[in-house]
């Protein structure tokens, strides 16, 4: 079984490469997987063993580092082995918004609670924004929930340009917003805070904290939760979901999806099949053949290595 931890901590970092050098040395040691991000506004990531005391390990050290204690973290598991390396990238936004003056270290919204969470977004006066993007809002949300429509995270600011949000509904109402982990939201409230809204609140730990912490009997979720590894996508019980991955637009799909006659197995499907071209294609197969026969081998097909 594969244990899965999801961190992230906004914090200001002086010295990044430093981190990022001493991080992927001991996490290294660990055989410890997956990805971690580093910046001067702090870390985001998701790891993963196979071993709960390597795993545990990792995250002790990661904590010692001045700044990292109290990380916000996400548990899971899975049969599936969801990383093939580790990946320790350094960063200029450890979740990018494109805006410099967006520092949630400086200004943010008001964390709350999964055990509150359904309170607030069952209250009228609230409005629920998914500030994830548009293909994970499609496999699953909150009941209600606002769907800016973005491909990725920097269009969130375009999108908050565009609505008509006027001076009473700034100052008086709810605004409640949430994504997978908690820092997008996190981040997004930073955002909201910064044009003139009063009532920011986000959802502390995410969609992943929810799941964990709320029965789903009780659950206000609709659907499935896309994930950035190699699962995809998970249930309210965090067991793996019924979506798969286009390995030719890294997009979700469903079984529908692929009985498509635009779907070709680690080359494209319906939603990109028209936007490769013949030797994007003809790439795509052949390195989809290595992998089967890597797999048919016994042996690990997985890619350059991280420079």
């Amino acid at each position: 079984m594969n244990e899965i931890v999801a961190l992230y901590k906004f914090v200001y970092i002086e010295k990044p490469l430093h981190i990022k050098k001493i991080l992927r040395s001991r996490l290294n040691d660990l055989n410890i997987y997956g990805t971690i991000l580093i910046g001067e506004e702090g870390i985001n990531g998701t790891i993963s063993s196979d071993d709960c005391s390597r795993l545990s390990q990792a995250i002790c050290f990661i904590e010692s580092i001045k700044g990292f204690k109290d990380l916000d973290l996400k548990f899971s598991q899975s049969d599936k082995k969801p990383f093939i390396r580790l990946k320790v990238k350094l960063k200029k936004e450890i979740v990018t918004i494109g805006d410099p003056k967006i520092n949630p270290n400086e200004l943010a919204g008001e964390y709350v609670d999964p055990k509150d969470w359904n309170k607030l977004i069952e209250d009228e006066e609230t409005i629920i924004i998914d500030t994830r993007n548009n293909y994970e809002y499609s496999i699953g949300t909150f009941k209600n929930s606002i769907n800016p429509n973005t491909k990725k995270f920097r269009d969130f600011p375009k999108w908050l340009e565009k609505q008509n949000f006027n001076n009473h509904d700034k100052k008086n109402k709810k605004i409640a917003m949430f994504c997978t982990g908690g820092i997008r939201c996190e981040k997004a409230s930073s955002l909201m805070k910064n044009k003139g809204f009063k009532n920011v609140f986000h959802l502390k730990g995410g969609i992943l904290k929810y799941f964990e912490s709320i029965p789903e009997v009780q659950s206000r979720w609709e659907g499935e939760c896309f994930v950035f590894d190699d699962r995809v996508s998970l249930k309210h019980d965090l067991s793996i979901g019924t979506h798969d991955m286009c390995h030719g637009c890294r997009m979700p799909i469903t079984k529908k999806d692929k009985q498509s006659n635009k779907y070709i197995r680690g080359v494209a499907c319906p939603n990109c099949y028209n936007k490769k071209t013949q030797k994007q294609k003809s790439r795509y197969i052949s390195r989809q053949k290595q992998i089967d026969l890597a797999k048919k081998n016994n042996f690990k097909h997985i890619g350059p290595k991280e420079a």
